[in-house]
């Protein structure tokens, strides 16, 4: 090989590294010793947050033929952006502007002279269409960007189930409330690795892993059917309207595992327009959050608390003279008339008080608090909501008998609506405690899918026990409600179910109003092999003081709708 040759091959290796130094030094001078002039260049330049676009999973409810539709997905938007220094003319610009959207104008000028400032926003969560015709009209100083949006397309629908998306103290978008935030985690897509620039950190010797585990992050399902959930809304509203209850709620659920095909509380909010909301306790469930005393909806309760004892029967007779003198108090049934020598069955058939404390009193103290321990009212139910709260029931701890007889029929306890459907789902489902729960699926972005499986339950009391208070309670309906209410009383189907009234507790003056009081209303179906339990309650309803009033004919609604709806096939 010639030296000619040679030298052109050393010729080369030598441009070719010092082009490769010269590459490399220029790489350091930009990001690194120069980066941050760089960075407020190109943000001057786009006039842009260098935050990413926000992203979020999807949030679904399931109909009944497996059909998904999403309740809070991302939304394309814009943010509307000016820079004062490089606006020429900013009346002007404000008239133009005007014809796509609504910016007050003292707020628009006030900002235009900030002539120091670079950045002022002026619009979030602009539709594309309007960023698209603002950004065509290339006015020096006024920017858009994109800026993705959580949006909810059901609007109001189970708003206060579902939850909200909001900035935390690190101004960065969390759930808040609802499933958005019990589930933050999985539907989190904000990277960890924020605008990682890899010579900065080449030059810095930091390490880094090249792949994130998506492990966590996916979409979440609902066992909540839409067409279910926006026909018990219409339902409660309509309820709501007529008797103008302070607010109201329901629950539809599958005794046997927990399952939850609705779950509302009115009032609620439009999550997709926050501005109207004066009162943030609108964003809260009653639900879970807040424990009422539930009246004689716990009766049934009670019934099967003597019964798998051994301390009654079905048939088991007491005097009921009206009224029991206990620990220096009196009781009253809520007509203050006694009915003589009575039977169990008219203790659910009546709703007597003093039929329900003759009961606990045979149980007596530790036994009618074992049997309401066990039936989950002092503790949380695990469902899949932030918040949830804990019955108030100390009363159960009482060594009196005025606390556990007033408890036997609702009153000095206080227990959240699920906690309450809970416990009474009982009845539906031979026995057993379960768990409520709102999420059926989770699909990750690795692609694997993590189905929720079903929970079986804790058995608390005997199959048989539960058989006779189901017969009682279609008593109830057959020969009782059905009296006021012929509706309820289905000729092919049974229908197990209990009204409740209590009284409103007083804080101002002590013991309770005389005029105020929550409803309640629970009932299963088919009753001796029950596909449904449905819990309604409202608080303080006007005009009418008994829960037959007022919640009677909405549950029958939702019990024929519900039959119908799942084609359930007759069981009498």
């Amino acid at each position: 090989m010639n030296s000619s040759f040679l030298i052109r091959i050393r010729f080369v290796l030598v441009s070719l590294s010092l082009f490769a130094v010269v590459i490399v030094f220029r790489l350091y001078i930009i990001q690194i010793a120069r980066g941050e002039t760089y960075i407020k260049t190109a943000d001057a330049q786009y006039v842009k947050s260098s935050r990413p676009v926000f992203d979020r999973g999807s949030i679904y409810f399931e109909s009944k033929a497996g059909t998904r539709v999403s309740v809070a997905t991302v939304k394309n938007g814009y943010t509307l952006i000016m820079n004062p220094k490089l606006l020429t003319n900013p009346e002007n610009v404000y008239i133009a502007l005007s014809q796509y959207i609504e910016i007050p104008k003292d707020v628009f000028m006030q900002k235009a002279q900030k002539k120091n400032d670079q950045y002022e926003e002026l619009a979030k969560k602009i539709d594309g269409s309007v960023g698209e015709s603002i950004n065509a009209l290339k006015i020096p100083g006024i920017y858009v960007y994109k800026n993705n949006v959580r949006f909810y397309p059901g609007g109001p629908l189970a708003s206060q189930t579902i939850g909200i998306v909001g900035y935390d103290e690190e101004n960065n978008q969390r759930g808040r409330y609802g499933l958005e935030r019990y589930y933050q985690d999985v539907l989190d897509r904000t990277s960890n690795n924020k605008n990682v620039n890899f010579f900065a950190e080449l030059f810095a010797g930091k390490e880094r892993g090249v792949f994130q585990s998506s492990q966590e992050r996916g979409d979440i399902v609902t066992s909540i059917d839409p067409t279910v959930e926006n026909y018990l809304e219409k339902t409660l509203l309509d309820t709501q309207k007529l008797w103008k209850s302070d607010f109201i709620g329901g629950i539809i659920m599958d005794p046997k595992t927990g399952q939850i095909y609705a779950m509302t509380s009115l009032p609620s909010f439009d999550p997709n327009d926050l501005s109207s909301v004066k009162d943030p306790r609108i964003f809260s469930n009653n639900l879970v959050e807040n424990v009422y005393e539930m009246g004689s909806i716990i009766k049934p309760l009670t019934i099967l608390a003597g019964i798998d004892s051994g301390k009654i029967t079905r048939k088991t007779t007491y005097n009921d003279e009206g009224f029991l003198n206990l620990n220096g108090k009196k009781i009253n049934n809520f007509d203050l008339r006694g009915r003589g020598v009575v039977s169990m069955q008219e203790v659910l058939n009546q709703s007597l008080n003093t039929g329900a404390a003759t009961v606990a009193l045979k149980l007596g103290n530790e036994e009618f608090k074992r049997y309401f321990t066990s039936f989950g009212l002092a503790e949380k139910t695990g469902i899949d909501q932030p918040n949830e709260q804990k019955g108030l029931v100390k009363n159960l701890n009482s060594t009196r008998d005025i606390e556990i007889a007033t408890a036997s029929y609702g009153q000095g306890i206080a227990m959240t609506p699920i906690a309450t459907v809970r416990a009474l789902s009982i009845l539906a489902n031979d026995g057993r405690l379960i768990r409520p729960h709102l999420i059926k699926e989770i699909d990750y972005l690795n692609g694997s899918v993590e189905k929720i499986k079903p929970d079986i339950g804790i058995q608390v009391v005997q199959k048989e026990s539960t058989d006779e208070v189901t017969r009682m309670l279609v008593e109830v309906v057959d020969s009782y409600i059905a009296k006021a209410h012929p509706g309820i009383r289905m000729e092919h189907y049974s229908i197990a179910a209990k009204t409740g009234t209590a009284q409103i507790a007083d804080p101002a003056r002590g013991g309770y109003y005389d005029d105020r009081y929550v409803h309640s209303f629970f009932g299963y179906f088919p009753a001796y092999n029950p596909r449904f339990i449905v819990f309604l309650y409202h608080y303080y309803p006007k005009g009418a003081k008994y829960s037959s009033e007022t919640l009677a004919n909405p549950f029958i609604d939702l019990a024929k709708f519900l039959i119908n709806y799942y084609e359930i096939p007759p069981d009498r």
